[in-house]
């Protein structure tokens, strides 16, 4: 063989040593690091997830409850297992924008939310939240959606703060399918 040439080892070679450390791969939250499917406009429509989320099934657009004016929905890129969002079906950015009807039937899903999730994940607390602009930490700003995060002790240990990484225990469609058979469940 040339000196000149490359030499090509075989793949199995860059796999490194063992070195006792173990390795968590989340390649699905790359869609949510490159900005993936996020809407490229204000507008309401196909574009937004939280308007096209109520057009599938709820299988599909991991819809957990359905109500008159507001849906709750899985978070696609979950803080936690069991992450859910209240949004309402009107396309509005802004709190104040909601009508009466819409503020008090967000206020009511989420108080259920938190029933169900407490019933179904036995949570230690919660953080509730509402981030008003791209400035406040909305990833979609455009469509209002309040959080219901569940939280457990020591969920918040060095994989998200030293890793960049979540561990999260359960697939989405599973924790779907848990949260809606509560949410049927609690009165």
């Amino acid at each position: 063989m040339s000196d000149d040439l490359p030499v090509v080892e075989p793949a199995e070679s860059f796999a490194g040593e063992a070195d006792g450390f173990g390795r968590l791969w989340t390649p699905h939250r790359m869609a949510y690091i490159k900005g993936e499917n996020k809407p490229s406009h204000d507008g309401a429509g196909d574009d937004c997830p939280f308007c096209s989320a109520p057009k599938r099934s709820d299988e599909d657009g991991l819809i957990v409850a359905r109500g008159t004016h507001v849906f709750v929905v899985l978070n696609l890129y979950p803080y936690n297992s069991g992450h859910l969002m209240s949004v309402p079906y009107r396309h509005v950015a802004d709190y104040p924008e909601l009508t009466s009807d819409e503020t008090l039937e967000l206020a009511q899903f989420t108080q259920r939310a938190m029933q169900v999730l407490r019933t179904a994940m036995a949570p230690h607390g919660f953080n509730l939240g509402i981030n008003q602009g791209n400035v406040a930490g909305a990833g979609i700003a455009a469509h209002l959606h309040q959080h219901v995060v569940p939280r457990w002790g020591g969920d918040t240990n060095f994989m998200p703060v030293v890793g960049h990484t979540r561990v999260l225990p359960q697939l989405l469609s599973d924790a779907r399918s848990q949260l809606a058979d509560a949410w049927a469940a609690v009165g």
